[in-house]
């Protein structure tokens, strides 16, 4: 009775838990890629090739790649994924909702903020005046997604923070050619000066006035350096 007890016992989610934790951890890592333009226009991702990078099975892989796909960031081919190809259309419209949402979700975030995050902050615009000074494309997009995250994560709305997320992202992916030139790096060490310094003062009506004018300079600064066609 005893041997009959025992057969009884199952241990299967333990396989479960683990494909969950590839699927988030191939996710967060294509997602970062893609955030620092380690994945371009002329790149294919490739499930059988992430699946031997990871040591895993191709299931995990393809659920954090159609995530990506149902996200935004990639689009699935008969010959891998893909970023997509973003229209100046596109790419007003993702302006457009990043200034509807953004400065009001910042304004908001100043009551969470503690002097951990203030910190951060900081050190995130140093970087990014660091980047400006050598003219260091790579560190500038560090820098610029450090900062963000910081007031990000104190947005309370977990819905508000991804949607901003995905957006500030598409944004990025489409910036990422401009992001070494100078213009565009000063636009982004100032705004987030005038950004930080709302944060530091904890003034609401600042930080939204300074990520609306951030995210207007931004998109003319890229339609400008498209040659006006915008």
């Amino acid at each position: 009775m005893a041997q009959d007890s025992a057969k009884v016992v199952k241990l299967p989610r333990r396989t479960a838990l683990k494909q969950t934790t590839l699927s988030e951890s191939v996710y967060a890592e294509i997602r970062s890629r893609l955030q620092r333009g380690e994945i371009g226009p002329n790149d294919r991702v490739l499930d059988y090739e992430v699946a031997e990078e990871f040591d895993c099975t191709r299931m995990p892989v393809r659920q954090a790649l159609l995530r990506l796909v149902s996200e935004g960031y990639l689009i699935g081919t008969t010959r891998g994924f893909v970023t997509p190809t973003l229209t100046n259309d596109d790419i007003h419209e993702i302006f457009e909702v990043r200034r509807l949402l953004e400065p009001s979700a910042a304004a908001g975030a100043v009551a969470i903020l503690d002097d951990r995050q203030d910190a951060a902050l900081k050190r995130a615009f140093q970087k990014a005046v660091k980047a400006h000074d050598k003219r260091d494309a790579a560190l500038m997009i560090e820098a610029n997604m450090e900062f963000r995250d910081v007031w990000l994560g104190a947005v309370q709305n977990a819905r508000l923070q991804d949607t901003i997320r995905r957006f500030t992202d598409h944004a990025q992916q489409v910036r990422l050619g401009t992001l070494s030139d100078p213009g565009t790096q000063k636009i982004v060490v100032d705004g987030m000066r005038a950004l930080l310094e709302g944060f530091l003062e904890r003034d609401p009506r600042k930080i939204k006035t300074a990520m609306l004018a951030f995210i207007v300079n931004a998109e003319q600064q890229y339609f400008a350096l498209l040659g006006g066609h915008g």
